[in-house]
């Protein structure tokens, strides 16, 4: 079994995301504020990740958002936000990709996740359902959802 660690935001961490995919606007804001000395280290970043020895096998955007603009829930609440989940090639098949998932469940809050390169079936395997797709809140992405045991959907 993995251990998933919340990445620390460093230099070290930007270096290792550059390996993924899905490297963008998140991961340059955070190498723009390490270079203006703007980051505290000690910040929790809402990067986790695997480590397999020094090398960053797998990592995950991962957030609590507040469910108020245009919401998904009946009444309105908190929830988890999984964004930029990837494994690295070398990596796969390896339970990797699960043990995050599994991570992010362990809070017991619905998840809303972020489909990015096919992975809609990986998401599906592990429970989460289509969500109803509205343009203004969704934009581009193509959602997903994921309710704990227990949870009374009211919409």
């Amino acid at each position: 079994m993995a251990e998933v660690k919340n990445l620390a935001i460093n230099y070290k961490t930007v270096e290792d995301f550059k390996k993924f995919r899905e490297y963008g606007a998140q991961e340059l804001q955070m190498t723009k504020e390490l270079e203006g000395n703007m980051i505290d280290a000690d910040i929790n970043s809402p990067f986790y990740g695997i480590y397999v020895g020094d090398n960053l096998a797998a990592r995950m955007c991962l957030y609590t958002k507040e469910d108020n603009n245009q919401p998904i829930f009946d009444p309105p609440h908190e929830y988890m936000v999984i964004w930029k989940l990837e494994v690295l090639e070398k990596y796969h098949g390896k339970g990797f990709g699960s043990e995050m998932i599994d991570y992010a469940k362990s809070f017991k809050m619905p998840i809303k996740a972020i489909s990015r390169q096919n992975a809609r079936p990986f998401f599906e395997k592990h429970g989460f359902e289509t969500l109803k797709y509205d343009i203004e809140r969704d934009m581009a992405d193509d959602p997903l959802v994921w309710y704990p045991k227990g949870y009374v959907l009211n919409q």
